[in-house]
């Protein structure tokens, strides 16, 4: 699970799954927590919280990188070493298993899918929402009429993932509603711009530092935004 919404639908749907895991970071918002317990409630079993052993938050790990992520082959620090670097480990102590992952990707998503497929031949894999021929807007309208539970606190604000809070796949419009709306984690990551001199923003002129972002610039409902799982650094590779 990645505390969203399609994530949660994908493992309900799929009706036989035996362990839920779900890889906590310090940059979630404290009601993903919430979320996750509400979940165990609803299908009655436990999900594992695991978390890295060696980063506690995305700023450790952009410090420690020296820049937000690699446009060039869609690397990014937080991604893979706070989820991806932790799904291997807990895959390398079941490596003697028979792996089939559940994935939460939607009708929309075919192709992420298909790349899941192609760069995890070490394990079978299962797409309830696109077996289902389910998109987004489907999945969360699926998700309110089976159950009595909120969904995350961040998908209430507005926000169409339950990222963490400043995530650095967001665009222009997303960053504006994070100074409105967590103005303290807006400051703290444009502070974190200038101490690794990378900016997570860029248009056709270069970079866009969030102390120069002008506030009317991008618009959140149009802008491409993935879900941020443990495979979401493949669906920029094209």
């Amino acid at each position: 699970m990645s505390a969203g919404i399609s994530s949660f639908m994908a493992g309900y749907l799929a009706g036989d799954v035996d362990e839920w895991i779900y890889i906590d970071i310090e940059d979630q918002h404290p009601d993903s927590i919430r979320f996750i317990k509400d979940c165990e409630k609803a299908i009655g079993k436990k999900i594992e919280i695991l978390n890295s052993r060696e980063y506690r938050n995305v700023e450790e790990c952009v410090r420690t990188f020296g820049g937000f992520r690699n446009i060039a082959n869609g690397f990014a620090p937080c991604t893979n070493w706070l989820k991806k670097r932790v799904r291997k480990e807990w895959e390398y102590q079941h490596r003697n298993d028979e792996l089939i992952y559940v994935w939460g990707f939607d009708l929309d998503e075919s192709d992420r899918a298909e790349r899941v497929i192609e760069a995890n031949p070490q394990a079978d894999h299962e797409f309830p929402l696109i077996d289902k021929y389910l998109t987004k807007k489907e999945v969360h309208g699926l998700f309110e009429r089976t159950f009595d539970f909120k969904r995350p606190k961040m998908y209430e604000l507005g926000y169409p993932n339950n990222n963490c809070i400043g995530c650095v796949k967001g665009g222009m419009g997303y960053w504006n509603r994070i100074r409105k709306d967590f103005p303290e984690v807006f400051e703290k990551r444009a502070n974190l711009e200038r101490l690794v001199n990378h900016s997570i923003l860029k248009d056709k002129n270069g970079p866009v530092y969030l102390d120069e972002l002008a506030e009317d610039r991008g618009n959140m409902d149009t802008e491409i935004f993935p879900d941020c799982g443990i495979m979401c650094y493949l669906a920029e590779k094209k």
